[in-house]
């Protein structure tokens, strides 16, 4: 019987470090979501989000290893204890500012809203406070298996998503046709949108496009954010009028003026078929054309400020 009660806290210890890693692996798969959530809260620029949602998953990882290794045992407890406790601060926070979507602490495979992460926080905390008092294996290698974890957790992430202000995503501009963006201009439906008159932002959307769903979320946010005429902004979209609604649902973007253009043999020309493309105009002058991979949140402010 006691040999039973012994292995009972090995056993929820080890269960308490698979929750970690598995919500690392589900935040990974989608990290452009996570990324995204991070920079939502807006204490950090989109370069450092990048940087602070990979921390996160990284710190899981390694509690996850050490929990499970069931080595070095008061620092991965007060470690995991504090992580829990950060969470649970940002959750109440959330809830302080009304937000009820995805917290994203299991990716988009598990949702749980403010609330119900709350609910999840406190059960693993309650969870983790027995285990306190019980052992360790004094294994000769627990800090190598802590500097390994690290340095194999940190690789692992940043190889398998790389921060977008690290890689060399492509250059919108070089696939934009000129000359053929600026006739559209001058063409239904856009003619009517004077989009020659101030400073504009076109985006050209699919409706069924994840990655452009992405960008207009991250756009939006910015746009809020840095307080830039939300009228100043308009999403070109290519698919159905349904497609549109479902769109705006999907991205959790702000309603913006927005058209379905028709030729889309035409759209797809200009844009070289790569979508999302993002132009930012100045008196019917492009200055800068983005994607996803490739926005940069103050030149885009610095555009909208100036």
């Amino acid at each position: 019987m006691n040999k039973v009660f012994g292995i009972v806290p090995i056993v929820m210890k080890v269960l308490l470090g698979l929750v970690f890693i598995a919500s690392a692996i589900l935040k990974i798969v989608d990290l452009d979501q996570f990324e995204i959530y991070v920079y939502s809260y807006h204490f950090f620029s989109l370069n450092t989000s990048f940087l602070v949602a990979r921390a996160a998953i990284i710190i899981e990882l390694v509690l996850g290893i050490g929990l499970v290794s069931n080595t070095l045992h008061k620092l991965y407890w007060w470690g995991s204890m504090a992580m829990l406790v950060g969470y649970t601060l940002l959750l109440l926070y959330a809830l302080h500012m009304g937000r009820t979507d995805n917290c994203h602490c299991f990716g988009d495979f598990l949702q749980f809203d403010p609330k119900q992460s709350l609910v999840k926080n406190g059960v693993l905390m309650l969870l983790f406070l027995p285990l306190y008092w019980m052992g360790e294996w004094k294994t000769p290698f627990r800090w190598l298996i802590l500097c390994v974890s690290v340095v194999v957790s940190t690789v692992a992430v940043f190889l398998v998503s790389p921060p977008d202000n690290y890689t060399n995503a492509y250059t919108a501009e070089q696939n934009l046709q000129l000359e053929l963006f600026d006739e559209m201009l001058d063409d239904a439906p856009l003619d009517s949108l004077n989009l020659r008159e101030g400073k504009q932002i076109v985006c050209f959307f699919s409706t069924g496009c994840e990655f452009c769903q992405l960008s207009a979320h991250k756009l939006s946010l910015m746009q809020q954010y840095y307080g830039f005429p939300a009228d100043q902004v308009t999403y070109v979209f290519m698919g159905t009028e349904g497609g549109i609604d479902k769109f705006y649902e999907k991205s959790e973007s702000a309603q913006y003026r927005n058209v379905l253009y028709r030729d889309v043999v035409r759209m797809l020309t200009a844009i070289d078929g790569e979508f999302p493309t993002i132009v930012f105009l100045n008196n019917g002058v492009v200055t800068q054309v983005y994607g996803l991979r490739n926005m940069k949140e103050e030149e885009i402010k610095a555009f909208m400020a100036s």
